[in-house]
This record gives C-alpha cells, sequence and structure tokens, in this order.
C-alpha cells in the first residue's frame, strides 16, 4: 500500500478522533444539566462519568478479541453503530424522564467509543512508516484536542438553555414542577439526533470504502510456544508500564477537566457562566493547539523525552496551582492542558511499540487503563471536600510524576522471558 493510498484512510480515522472527542467533552455539560432537571446530589450525577468510564473497563478486552477475530474495519464499524445507537437512546431516555436511562445511553455509547479507540489508535499508528507512527498518532489526537474546545461552547448552548430559575420553580406546584424539568430534559434530545446520524453517516462511509487491513504476524517463537496472547502480551515490560501511565495520566485529565469549573469559582470567584468560557477557550484550544505543537515538535525530539520534560513541567504548574489565586491559577490550569496534551497519544504509541502480534491485545489492555478516570477524581473530590480544591491537585500532582518515569526509563523496549 502506497504513501498515497493511505491518505484517505487516515483522513477517515482521524475524524473518528474528533467525534468521540466532541461526545466526551458533552458530559461536563450533562452532569450539571441532568442534576438540575432530575434534582439529582453531587454524587448521583456524578454518575454520568462513572457509566463512562466502566464501559472502557468491561468492553476493552472484547474489543482486543473483535479485531484479532475480524480485524481493524469490522472493529471499526461495530464501535460505530453501538456509538449510533446510544446516540439515538437519548431520545426516549428524555421521553421517559428516567435518569439509569440517560446512564445507559451513555454506556452503550461509551462501549462503542472502547471499541473505536482500541481500533484507531493503533490503526493510526501503524498506517504508514513506523518511524513516524508517533507523529502520526499525535497529530490524529489534535483533531480530539479540537473537539475539547467545541464540545463545551456548543453542547452550552443547545444544552444548557435558560430554563425556570429556581425562585419560579419553587412557587411551582409537585406537578408544574415536574413538567417544567422535563421540558427542560428534552433539550438533549436534538443535538444526540444529529450526533447519532453524522455516526451514522460515517458508519456507512467506513462500510463502503477499502480499508488496508494491518496483520501483525506472529514469530515462529510465538507459534510454537502458544502462549495465551493475553498472557504474552503481558511480558512487554514497556507495555505493562504504558498501562500503569495511562490509568495515572487519564485520571490526571479527567480531575483538570471536570474539576475546573469549580476550581476557577473556587481560586478566582468567577461565576458558572464566564467558567464555562474558560474551560471551551481556555483549557479546551490549550490542548487543542498543545496537541498540534507537540506533533510539530516531535519532528526534532524524541516523542519519550519530550513526554518526559512535559510532565515534569505539568508537576510543577500542578504545585504552582496548588498555592496562587485568582485568574493566575486559571492561567496555571489551562497550561496544564497545554503541556498533558500529548501524553494519551504518546504513551498509547511508545506502548504498543514493536509489540507484533501483541499490538491489538495491548491496545485493549492500555485503553482498558482508562478506568483510571473513574478511579482518581473522586479522590481529588474526597480532598477538596475535606480540605480544598487546591490541596486536591496534589492528585495530578503524582499522576504526572508517574508518567514521567514513563517517559524516562518505562518506555525502553524489552520483554520478559
Amino acid at each position: 500500500m502506497t504513501k498515497k493510498n493511505y491518505l484517505f484512510p487516515f483522513i477517515m480515522i482521524t475524524s473518528l478522533f474528533f467525534m468521540w472527542g466532541f461526545v466526551h467533552n458533552l458530559d461536563p455539560i450533562l452532569i450539571p444539566h441532568l442534576k438540575r432537571s432530575f434534582s439529582l446530589t453531587t454524587l448521583q450525577a456524578s454518575l454520568v462519568d462513572s457509566a463512562v468510564f466502566i464501559a472502557y473497563f468491561v468492553m476493552a478486552l472484547p474489543a482486543g478479541i473483535i479485531m484479532r477475530k475480524y480485524g481493524y474495519k469490522a472493529g471499526i464499524i461495530i464501535g460505530l453503530v453501538l456509538f449510533a445507537v446510544g446516540s439515538f437512546l437519548f431520545i426516549p431516555a428524555a421521553n421517559t424522564q428516567l435518569y439509569e436511562f440517560f446512564l445507559g445511553a451513555l454506556f452503550i455509547i461509551a462501549c462503542g467509543l472502547t471499541i473505536l479507540e482500541t481500533a484507531a489508535n493503533p490503526y493510526a499508528s501503524l498506517l504508514g512508516p513506523p518511524e513516524t507512527s508517533t507523529f502520526r498518532l499525535n497529530f490524529a489526537q489534535s483533531f480530539n484536542g479540537l473537539a475539547a474546545t467545541l464540545a463545551p461552547i456548543i453542547g452550552g448552548q443547545i444544552i444548557l438553555v435558560e430554563g425556570i430559575s429556581d425562585e419560579q420553580l419553587s412557587t411551582m406546584s409537585a406537578s408544574a414542577q415536574q413538567l417544567a424539568l422535563a421540558s427542560e430534559a428534552s433539550s438533549v434530545k436534538t443535538p444526540y439526533l444529529i450526533l447519532g446520524l453524522i455516526i451514522l453517516v460515517i458508519t456507512v462511509i467506513f462500510a463502503l470504502i477499502k480499508l488496508p487491513e494491518i496483520v501483525e504476524e506472529e514469530s515462529a517463537v510465538e507459534r510454537e510456544l502458544s502462549v495465551n496472547p493475553f498472557v504474552r502480551a503481558f511480558k512487554h515490560t514497556h507495555l505493562n508500564w504504558a498501562i500503569v501511565a495511562q490509568f495515572f495520566y487519564v485520571g490526571a485529565q479527567v480531575c483538570v477537566f471536570s474539576l475546573f469549573i469549580l476550581y476557577a469559582e473556587k481560586v478566582a470567584g468567577m461565576d458558572g457562566q464566564t467558567a464555562k468560557w474558560y474551560a471551551g477557550f481556555g483549557v479546551g484550544l490549550a490542548f487543542m493547539i498543545g496537541r498540534f505543537v507537540g506533533t510539530f515538535l516531535m519532528k526534532f525530539y524524541k516523542p519519550s523525552n519530550l513526554l518526559a520534560i512535559y510532565s515534569i513541567i505539568c508537576v510543577l504548574l500542578c504545585l504552582v496551582a496548588m498555592t496562587v489565586s485568582g485568574m493566575l491559577a486559571v492561567y496555571t490550569v489551562i497550561g496544564i492542558a497545554f503541556f498533558m496534551s500529548i501524553m494519551f497519544p504518546t504513551i498509547f504509541s511508545l506502548g504498543i511499540k514493536d509489540l507484533g502480534s501483541d499490538t491489538k491485545f495491548g491496545s485493549s489492555l492500555i485503553i482498558m487503563s482508562i478506568v483510571g478516570g473513574a478511579v482518581l477524581p473522586p479522590i481529588m473530590g474526597y480532598i477538596a471536600d475535606q480540605s480544598d480544591i487546591q490541596v486536591g491537585y496534589i492528585v495530578p500532582l503524582l499522576c504526572f510524576a508517574v508518567v514521567f518515569l514513563f517517559g524516562l526509563r518505562g518506555h525502553r523496549i524489552s520483554k520478559k522471558v
């Protein structure tokens, strides 16, 4: 397959990075929206993130089995179908006014995203010369950053509609309150219907186009030993390091993104509506620009070295975020978003490097470690409740320290005998 023939498949794969980035970054908008519509506690509203990240833990290994048996293209199509189905389920969820229905729809979307990420990340990495694999993956992931910028703004304008005030609600009867909140909850139907239709179109395109199927051959020794592929994948020590590093990185990213508005309100006295714009055009835009800048720098610096440098900078910025106040604190967190932007794709590509026939299962294991996004933010939240949101930044600080160790030493390729 020539370089020219790789271009259109790579464009289509890159579109997937934007789509799952967009839907992921609608979640911070959904949380306050559903919290109000269903009169939820903060803990109940946080189940939105739990429904998403638990799906990654549950579906990552089945995704690897699907790809190993049927190939990358089949995995992408299956993931897209689940993505579309989950999006369409927001319509009956809004009609029935059942919060559990919304959680179920999010879980199905996330199952599709798990398969997509398990397929698209290694596929983008492998779709071309090995020496530029990290560059390609960071470039594709840059469009995930673009989605992080646009989703909070677009989603906020469509979903967070101007509804009845709390004062007006308090004067209504219980039945009238229910009807008013049900009307607000229905605002999710249109954006998710449009999203589902777009995903269906992309699914049809993938079904019709010819994608180069990349096959990782088993070595003669691997065939002779007939080792269980999951067990064999863990024999790669750099993969084990990548699994741990990705667990902590995703946990740090969700901490920074999900708690940004609360942090901005506390340290800068910002109101929620203003903080929303800083979340999109501040944190999200910095994340996107950081991906493009990092991708460019990888032409001149080894990805592992850049990862180590960026992670140390994030550690230092976390220290600043814990000690300063006002807009300087807000800009510090925006800086963290910039420097952490390259971490996911870089950890991923370094982790699956030279895995050969273990690439698909290795990819599944790294995607499975995204469950860190469900485990670590509640710890930061607990610290914030017991002490202060700024003290809570000790959690992402320690996470970035782990990423630094991976960039410094853990990425080195070796295999246990």
